[in-house]
């Protein structure tokens, strides 16, 4: 097809050539021949120009044609790459299945048994969050230790200040003489009744559970303040201690030894026997850890 067109483009572009050199040699007996010794130059330039415009349409007209054929091969062959584009080749989708296994084999998983707590960062999580430094810290058994001492603390300043409530105001209603207000007798054994001969007794029963229902309440406030302070303590030390190097063999070995006594004025030189009186008899206490 190459060829072909070279032959084309030679053809088309040889036509207005071999039209000038044929208007220029023209014979003599030939009509256009006569013509330019008799006729004006016009007509002549007018034949040749004829001429020239018939050739330049038809070289026009293949360029069309090309430009067609271009255009087709064009779309052709710009299908086949997207047909070849959306097919998946299964080479290369191997490959990359392999490159994604190499990728999670290569990859590096957490060894959780090597890792080592921040001690700061446990402090902050125990200090922004009850209980944060043991999770931080992954020491989860102590979690039910933290949080029932919390949980108890909690019912035991409710249940005391509730009733620290009820007998004080049962003392301010006993103190104020005022039959209306007799919220006292719920507290009284049944068939039992304030006499004036008992009422200074009752005015100091109840002023004195309600003092010790006080004391527990504020006591319960300080138990909850120190195991908060004693889980924040935990976890810090229990994250500093983390890097400690304790060897698995921890054991205490006690057995019996000969000591030598250096200090006796009795001491003999030389080689010294077992059994002799510059030994003494005594325990060995060896500690591994």
């Amino acid at each position: 097809m190459k060829a072909t067109i070279a032959h084309l483009l030679l053809l088309l572009t040889a036509v207005p050539a071999m039209a000038v050199a044929q208007h220029k040699t023209l014979p003599e007996d030939s009509p256009l021949a006569s013509s330019a010794a008799g006729v004006p130059g016009a007509e002549d330039r007018r034949r040749a120009d004829s001429v020239l415009s018939d050739s330049a349409r038809a070289v026009q007209a293949f360029k069309d044609s090309l430009k067609v054929v271009d255009e087709a091969r064009l779309d052709s062959m710009l299908r086949v790459a997207d047909t070849l584009a959306a097919t998946p080749h299964p080479l290369a989708a191997a490959d990359s299945t392999s490159v994604l296994a190499a990728k999670r084999t290569n990859r590096k998983r957490r060894d959780w048994s090597a890792w080592r707590p921040n001690p700061t960062t446990a402090l902050w999580m125990a200090l922004v969050f009850p209980g944060g430094g043991q999770i931080y810290n992954r020491k989860y058994w102590k979690l039910p230790v933290v949080y029932g001492g919390f949980v108890g603390c909690v019912y035991a300043l409710t249940w005391n200040n509730m009733m620290y409530k009820d007998y004080s105001q049962a003392y301010i209603d006993l103190m104020d003489n005022d039959p209306n207000t007799a919220s006292y007798n719920k507290f009284l054994h049944l068939g039992r009744q304030i006499t004036p001969a008992n009422e200074e007794r009752y005015k100091t029963i109840f002023k004195s559970r309600k003092d010790k229902y006080r004391r527990w309440r504020d006591l319960s406030i300080f138990v909850m303040v120190g195991i908060y302070a004693v889980s924040v303590i935990d976890a810090y030390v229990d994250a500093e201690l983390s890097n400690f190097d304790i060897s698995k063999d921890l054991s205490l070995r006690i057995e019996p030894a000969v000591l030598p006594v250096t200090n006796s004025p009795n001491a003999t030189p030389g080689p010294r026997n077992i059994l002799s009186g510059d030994n003494a008899l005594g325990l060995q206490c060896s500690l591994n850890f």
